[in-house]
């Protein structure tokens, strides 16, 4: 039986990282008044970094008195300080580090191909950093874009804008972003913008990107030809991630049409069609934004929530725009207020109005819900009516194509809800939450012939669910 003194090696290498006798190779890192040289021994740097074990063994190294001379401007002092610990120790604090210390050490670990290193900040950068991220979205962006390495930070960062993008296109920097950044938001449907808005910002940063205008000319009752056709230029590639149809009459007319001569003159034609003859629009058919629909939830995603819109609204999920604007307002969440049944009632059963329940279940990634249009009540057990309740599922968080809904049967609107004390709540004793803390699910004939397909596989049966979220649904 052999017997392993790992600690106590690792701690004596790592004395070597202050041993001033011993090394071979000088580095000299960043460039300017922001230099410092770090000494350190090739066979440590080679073992740990693949980067270090082929650029050091390359005959062009720079060797002086049989002392390796290594330059790396591109790298901080105060990055490369981590990255040296972390080769000779294992051993990386980020608890102090500024956020453009960290940002600077993901790109420096990953072009010195320490995957390890690499994985770890990326994911502290994205579950700690996530404040610093916020206040300097164009600045991360323009840092990660183009690394594919990078790209659940990038994944992030966009998702992360896409909920709430008010604060990033209204901040000073948003002018100077890059196109193709600007065009990975734009042409994603769950951006959670008003695309009147999205016109407004999109001509601001188009003028001030656009050679011959910006802020010394953004007058454009003084703009000739040539300032139109740049800014065509500039917009050519955007033009038809705007959803026009999408924009009211009123603000086409204010907003969009003073720009007539930057539009493919095919699309402007179909525009006009469109607000005079109510003609959908040939050349651009993307679906609406879902930016019509206010959401936080671990739950489900933005797309989903706007499908659940275009049920209450009786529309095409896929295709239909929505008439009016939904805020899901969390009322309950098991892991923050605790799976209990009181506490759930108490939260739901005070005249709410609409409300939606989630459940994720706890032995796969389908999630079940339903929506309640006309509020739960505290009764001693009463049969209530509505004609517009529904049941539904999705296969998991990501699933936009394979949801089920089933809806109350025309016949049996009488027995839609059941309010009960024992009960969380119940769509008809067809689904509901006892007090034993589990769904159950059954087939009683008040809800439509799909439920099978919504509640599979636990017809008939019952699960406990793993997370829970409920939702008072207002609109405008």
């Amino acid at each position: 039986m052999s017997t392993k003194f790992h600690s106590e090696l690792s701690q004596d290498i790592s004395l070597l990282l202050n041993d001033t006798d011993d090394y071979n190779v000088i580095i000299q890192i960043g460039e300017g008044k922001n230099t410092r040289e770090f000494r350190a021994h090739s066979i440590i740097l080679k073992i740990r970094s693949p980067y270090f074990k082929s650029a050091l063994s390359t005959k062009w190294v720079n060797q002086k008195n049989n002392m390796i001379e290594f330059k790396k401007p591109n790298i901080r002092p105060t990055v490369f300080e981590i990255i040296l610990k972390y080769i000779y120790t294992g051993e990386v604090n980020l608890t102090k580090r500024s956020g453009a210390d960290i940002l600077g050490l993901l790109i420096a670990s990953d072009e010195l191909l320490l995957e390890k290193l690499f994985r770890h900040v990326q994911n502290h950068l994205i579950k700690i950093q996530t404040n610093w991220i916020k206040q300097n979205y164009i600045y991360v962006l323009h840092t990660v874009f183009n690394l594919s390495s990078c790209k659940k930070l990038q994944d992030h960062c966009i998702e992360s804008i896409c909920l709430d993008p008010q604060p990033f296109i209204t901040s000073e920097d948003f002018p100077s972003l890059d196109k193709d950044i600007l065009y990975e938001l734009f042409k994603r449907d769950d951006l959670q913008i008003e695309e009147t808005v999205a016109w407004d910002y999109l001509m601001k940063w188009s003028i001030e990107q656009t050679p011959g205008l910006g802020s010394k000319n953004n007058d454009r009752t003084k703009w000739n030809d040539n300032n139109y056709k740049a800014l065509k230029e500039t917009l050519s590639k955007f033009i038809p991630l705007i959803r026009f149809a999408e924009i009211p009459s009123d603000d086409f007319f204010d907003k969009v049409r003073p720009y007539k001569a930057v539009l493919p003159h095919h699309i402007y034609e179909e525009l006009v069609l469109f607000y005079y003859k109510d003609t959908l629009p040939k050349s651009i058919t993307l679906p609406p934004r879902v930016g019509r629909v206010k959401v936080e939830s671990k739950l489900i995603n933005p797309k989903q929530a706007n499908i659940i819109a275009c049920w209450i609204e009786r529309k095409n999920e896929k295709t239909a725009s929505l008439d009016k604007k939904y805020k899901f307002d969390l009322l309950y969440h098991s892991k923050q207020n605790g799976f209990n049944i009181n506490t759930f009632r108490n939260k739901l059963f005070n005249n709410q109005g609409p409300c939606l329940v989630l459940f994720k279940n706890q032995q796969s990634t389908k999630i079940y819900g339903g929506y309640n249009p006309i509020g739960f009540m505290n009764s001693g057990g009463q049969w209530r009516s509505t004609t517009e309740s529904f049941i539904f599922s999705f296969e998991s968080i990501e699933d936009i194509q394979n949801m089920k809904i089933s809806r109350i049967n025309n016949n049996y609107h009488s027995y839609a809800i059941y309010d009960h004390p024992n009960y969380g709540f119940s769509f008809g004793n067809t689904f509901y939450m006892n007090s034993d803390k589990r769904i159950y699910c059954s087939n009683n004939g008040y809800y439509d012939g799909n439920l099978n397909n919504v509640l599979n596989p636990y017809l008939n049966s019952n699960f406990i669910p793993e997370d829970i979220e409920a939702f008072k649904i207002t609109t405008t």
